[in-house]
């Protein structure tokens, strides 16, 4: 299915303006396998399904936008962790990604641990009959109500963000006549090569407690003086969306020289390292992650020689992958609204949705591609900008994409790797609705999140 070309925007690469994109593909109708959910093809017709299901249909039964996710994708690339550490190691899912009860329960069917950062997260986790002790729970400032909530229902581990963290889960587990297992979490000084906003093991951010200086130490010291507190490990986290293996063998190496002084000081030998998340995906086609398998290989090999050196005993490692996993699993699905052509620069492609559904390219200039999927076409590639409906020029969902320029109101395209971070940082933002989470398995398909409408909102505003 094809229509004929109308006039757009700037079609040569000899006319384009400069910017965040590469020279247009050589066709425009394929799928690269890099940045969509598995079981995503085009049909005979040139309509793109996902998990055997017409983006059409999905169109028509659940409206636009709308997230779609692939489970059969999701729950292979949850596997494919957990087989890649083994039964020596904790894979701990990164809840703030996106989580919903279905996905708890995948999660908990294909043998990973969760971890969360909020009562809220907590509360989903707990709701879907996660196991509390393979719940971890993370944060910078959580209250006494989420910390109480945590050890009442006997999560895993607490994770210490701060020395006021230490003493208040201390009273809390003495005040519930327990003893909390809990891990530091420490900043050692790494420069991920990434945005500095998902950058966080440098100093100068608000998460952790810097080994600079001794602090690390002195929180070591805390917490194994506190009846309260079983310490078991070391946490760092060293930012997100990261490619290069560089920056976790520098973390590494300062974590295990923290433990060899700890042994030094105390005689203990601190079971247990968790070296985060973080691990980067796809979401154009110059991006190239890195294997579960090898990251998994690459990690182990560096903190067990590290241990060596230091003559410790290897301890447990724990890694934290979110958008790892449901990052490449799902996409958003749109309708094209408007479409204004500006000569000599590019053209504007308005959608349904916008930044209430994707924040991130405002937020963190991240780059997206995006697809016609409705239909084939053999029309010239024209330099687009997809942007959104909301009143705010900011309003960005991909800033430089190469879609055919026959695109008229009314065609489905629809933005791959939206699964991390899109629904979880959804705003209501212009009193738009946020959009429903579709899985899709088997030729089915079922609303996992809903769709809001205008009575929840309503519901909300008791004035």
């Amino acid at each position: 299915m094809s229509r004929s070309a109308h006039p757009a925007g700037p079609r040569h690469a000899d006319v384009l303006p400069e910017g965040h994109y590469s020279a247009p593909p050589a066709d425009l109708n394929a799928l690269d396998p890099k940045v969509w959910a598995q079981t995503v093809t085009r049909d005979e017709d040139g309509v793109v399904t996902v998990g055997g299901i017409p983006v059409t249909r999905l169109a028509e039964e659940f409206g636009t936008p709308a997230y779609v996710l692939d489970e059969a994708d999701f729950r292979a690339r949850a596997r494919a962790w957990r087989t890649a550490f083994g039964a020596d190691a904790d894979v701990f899912y990164a809840g703030k990604a996106f989580l919903s009860r279905a996905v708890v329960r995948w999660l908990d069917e294909e043998g990973l641990n969760v971890d969360v950062c909020s009562g809220g997260e907590l509360a989903t986790a707990l709701s879907a009959g996660m196991p509390a002790d393979r719940i971890a729970f993370h944060g910078n400032n959580k209250s006494v109500e989420e910390i109480t909530r945590a050890v009442e229902a006997g999560v895993g581990h607490i994770v210490l963000d701060s020395f006021q963290e230490i003493v208040r889960v201390a009273h809390v587990a003495r005040s519930l006549g327990t003893r909390q297992k809990v891990l530091i979490r420490i900043t050692v000084g790494v420069e991920a090569h990434t945005h500095e906003f998902i950058a966080t093991a440098h100093e100068d951010q608000k998460f952790g407690i810097p080994l600079a200086g001794g602090q690390a130490a002195e929180a070591v010291r805390r917490a194994l003086q506190l009846d309260g507190l079983e310490l078991v490990g070391i946490h760092s986290h060293i930012g997100s969306q990261i490619f290069d293996m560089s920056g976790f063998e520098v973390a590494a190496h300062r974590v295990v020289s923290l433990l060899k002084a700890v042994r030094d000081e105390h005689g203990v030998e601190l079971p247990e390292i968790d070296l985060g998340g973080g691990l980067g995906i796809a979401y154009t086609s110059d991006d190239d992650p890195r294997e579960p398998h090898e990251i998994a290989k690459a990690l182990t090999e560096i903190v067990t020689r590290e241990c060596e050196a230091a003559k410790l005993r290897t301890p447990r490692i724990s890694v934290e992958p979110g958008r790892a996993i449901v990052g490449p699993t799902a996409f958003t699905l749109y309708e094209v609204g408007t479409i204004k052509p500006l000569d000599g620069l590019r053209t504007y492609v308005s959608v349904d949705g916008g930044m209430s559904d994707n924040i991130r390219t405002a937020l963190y200039d991240a780059e997206y591609s995006v697809a016609l999927v409705s239909r084939t076409s053999d029309a010239e590639p024209m330099l687009a900008r997809v942007v959104g409906k909301h009143c705010e020029s900011g309003d960005i969902v991909v800033k430089d994409a190469f879609l055919p320029s026959d695109l008229a109101p009314g065609d489905l395209i629809a933005v791959p790797a939206t699964g991390a971070y899109c629904r979880s940082m959804a705003s209501n933002y212009n009193h738009v609705l946020r959009p429903p989470v579709v899985a899709v398995e088997g030729g089915a398909a079922r609303v996992i999140v809903r769709r809001e409408t205008e009575e929840d909102l309503l519901r909300l505003d008791v004035g």
